[in-house]
């Protein structure tokens, strides 16, 4: 039998959980989330794991990523799920507890089950991590920004607005740093200038966007078609039918939220100034279609469009967009 071990990762520490021959689960606890708990994870797996062991865990934010690492690079096929998925297959397991132990057993019980579809967790490329902390941290400061903007929008005590349009010139010149380490990280990587570059011949993506859907998409080779891009992002059709509702489409959100919110306002753009979306909205009004279902398809569109262009390294061509 193939061992799976299953992880349940939190911030500060994280559960293991493997099943024996026996049928029941050895399991250990609490192990902390740093270099020294790594070391005793491998202590863990050189008695109860055999080298080619599957090690399973969720993507938690950024809190499982340095553990994949370090696991990959002692050779462990590591393989890290949508939490979505165990969330499923939780509830179609009925399962009432809900402790990080349990979770553990769930993972490992669901990776066992699923062998066949497990696919190995590859560490992302040093440049595209740096790019993806840096557009993350733009976008924190831009929340930040839009508080304080709207604090003194409805604040009228003179000081007290003093000290937000204070904030607000700091909060703006961190902005701009970043931009401009955004930049010249694009200046210093070849590979990544060429990239957004292709994206910014697409009508309705400019500099900012690019750097988001680089950053979020990372190694577009890992997508294997349209269909699966726009399934990360959650943009993928889902039918809803119950009783009386019938044939109700929305989509899934069953992806990076970051990617949904900074493709739209490009989306609204494009449905003016390309020529492709503009011809797919046109149609889509022609039907009777929602403007929301215009706008979310304008969206899935333009990432299928993006898509394209970085998986065959060509610019975009409207015409060529028009005929699929």
């Amino acid at each position: 039998m193939t061992r799976v071990v299953g992880i349940d990762i939190a911030k500060h520490t994280f559960d293991i959980a493997t099943l024996q021959a026996n049928g029941k689960f050895r399991t250990k606890a609490k192990l902390a989330n740093t270099q020294s708990g790594f070391e005793l994870l491998q202590q863990w797996l050189n008695k109860h794991a055999e080298p080619k062991a599957w090690v399973v865990m969720e993507a938690t934010g950024i809190y499982h990523e340095a553990l994949a690492q370090w696991l990959h690079k002692r050779g462990y096929k590591v393989c890290v799920l949508n939490p979505a998925q165990t969330a499923r297959y939780a509830g179609s397991q009925l399962q009432r507890v809900k402790t990080d132990k349990v979770d553990a057993k769930l993972i490992a019980d669901y990776g066992l089950r699923h062998l066949d579809k497990l696919r190995s967790w590859e560490p992302e490329k040093p440049e595209i991590r740096r790019l993806r902390a840096l557009v993350k941290r733009l976008r924190d400061l831009q929340e930040l920004e839009q508080i304080e903007q709207n604090r003194l929008d409805v604040t009228h005590d003179a000081k007290a607005v003093a000290l937000i349009e204070s904030m607000l010139k700091h909060i703006r010149q961190q902005i701009q740093d970043t931009l401009d380490a955004i930049k010249k990280h694009f200046d210093d990587n070849d590979d990544l200038k060429g990239q957004r570059d292709l994206l910014t011949s697409i009508d309705g993506i400019a500099d900012k966007t690019a750097a988001l859907l680089l950053a979020e998409l990372g190694d577009i080779r890992r997508f294997k078609s349209t269909r699966s891009v726009t399934a990360f992002a959650g943009l993928n059709p889902k039918l809803q039918e119950s009783g009386k509702l019938k044939g109700h489409v929305c989509i899934s959100r069953m992806g990076s939220a970051s990617l949904r919110a900074g493709l739209y306002l490009p989306a609204v753009v494009s449905m003016t100034h390309n020529a492709a979306i503009r011809a797919m909205a046109d149609r889509m009004r022609a039907k009777g279609k929602a403007g929301k279902q215009i706008v979310c398809a304008a969206m899935r569109k333009l990432l299928c469009i993006a898509y394209g262009v970085l998986k065959s390294g060509l610019p975009f061509d409207s015409k060529l967009a028009i005929a699929n």
